[in-house]
């Protein structure tokens, strides 16, 4: 016997989907990849093995991992139509916009693009996860009329992203600040973008239109937006004197304070207790720590304010501080969501193709019954 349809405003009752890619605890602040929890692996593993682990369900050893990389870095160039691609882009155009239709483009210059076997579309999901970043890195120079930079296919995911977007070489210290940055958002649980893509993928379409769709999801504000809405506070806050003002006076308003809060947790979000420590070390590294010093009493005056709500930093808080520090342009800040979401996107689709059914939720009709219909004349 069939059970009778619930209605469930948002899905946030509803189990949608079986995965093995990561598991969250709300209450209790617990996330983990594949068994293995999040903090752990933002302070011992790298980007690539993160992204193994993903897309195996098991850690890789030593030649398994090399493997992977020489994959990755294979790829990280693009079709020379693609390039200009990026020589044509509007340089006023956002970034999502950008990344969005770029991405989109990739699917008509590969000869496997609707090839949904699982052989093909692990080939789809190295070149997806290696091209996208040469595509966000190089948009940003073209923007600001600086000389594309070919990817350098002796450089791991991190390092190689920097070099292209800054033209040299960054320290090992900044290239290991965007690789746990990578990590920490790689995958997490049925989130909007990732239940978008696993929809698209459910129609037996394609890789890359599942993809596309995820990231058109993740540009709103509500979801991938949001550390660009962190920075955009900390800016417009200016001043330590001006911390305790500015969030005061937006509790009292019942405004939201961006970068704190998270429809899951109820605890202390366990990205952003590494990240939180990390920050702090890049940002004196950078000569940031005013940034830092600000985002611990924004944290201090929302922990007394707040906290008994249930109403802690998340992983957007010091993210943003960290992509400042390491020179990332705030309007980018989703884009590097985006370069690390697509390791967890692209595993959840292969996942759903193994055992596939139609997404097909129900709606549950509002409207009026049995109108009669009216000829224009009449109207």
């Amino acid at each position: 016997m069939t059970a009778a349809p619930v209605f469930d405003k948002g899905l946030a009752n509803t189990i949608a989907a079986e995965t093995q890619a990561s598991f969250i605890d709300g209450a209790k602040g617990v996330l983990e990849y594949v068994g293995y929890d999040i903090d752990s692996l933002a302070r011992n593993s790298t980007f690539e093995e993160t992204v193994f682990l993903l897309w195996n369900r098991r850690l890789p050893n030593a030649a398994e991992l090399a493997t992977l990389a020489a994959e990755l870095r294979a790829e990280y160039d693009l079709p020379e139509a693609v390039w200009q691609m990026i020589r044509d882009t509007p340089r006023t155009a956002h970034p999502m916009h950008m990344l969005r239709t770029l991405v989109s483009s990739l699917g008509m210059f590969d000869r496997e693009a609707d090839d949904n076997s699982p052989e093909a579309n692990w080939r789809k999901s190295v070149r997806l996860l290696a091209k996208t970043p040469t595509i966000v890195a190089n948009f940003d120079r073209h923007r600001k009329g600086k000389p594309l930079v070919r990817p350098d296919a002796t450089m791991d995911m991190a390092t190689n992203f920097l070099n292209m977007l800054n033209g040299a070489r960054p320290t090992v210290a900044v290239a290991k600040a965007l690789d746990v940055c990578l990590i920490l958002h790689a995958d997490h649980g049925l989130n909007a973008s990732t239940f978008a893509a696993r929809v698209t993928i459910s129609t037996l379409s394609d890789m890359y239109s599942a993809i596309t769709t995820a990231i058109g999801t993740l540009k709103g504000p509500l979801h991938g937006g949001a550390n660009e809405e962190v920075m955009h506070m900390l800016n417009e806050i200016g001043t330590m004197d001006n911390v305790e003002p500015y969030i005061k006076e937006r509790l009292a308003r019942k405004d939201r304070i961006m970068g704190f809060g998270h429809r899951v947790y109820k605890a202390y979000d366990p990205r952003a207790g590494y990240l939180k420590t990390f920050a702090k070390q890049i940002a004196t590294d950078t000569g940031n720590q005013g940034l830092y010093e600000m985002s611990t009493k924004i944290e201090d005056i929302m922990k007394a304010e707040v906290a008994a709500k249930g109403i802690y930093p998340n992983v957007d808080f010091f993210s943003a501080t960290t992509y400042h520090s390491i020179g990332i342009d705030l309007d980018i800040f989703t884009c590097m969501f985006a370069i690390s979401r697509i390791s967890g996107w692209t595993a959840h689709c292969m996942e759903q193709l193994a055992a596939n059914r139609l997404i097909r939720p129900m709606a549950e009709y509002t409207g009026p019954h049995g109108l009669s219909y009216v000829v224009m004349s009449a109207r």
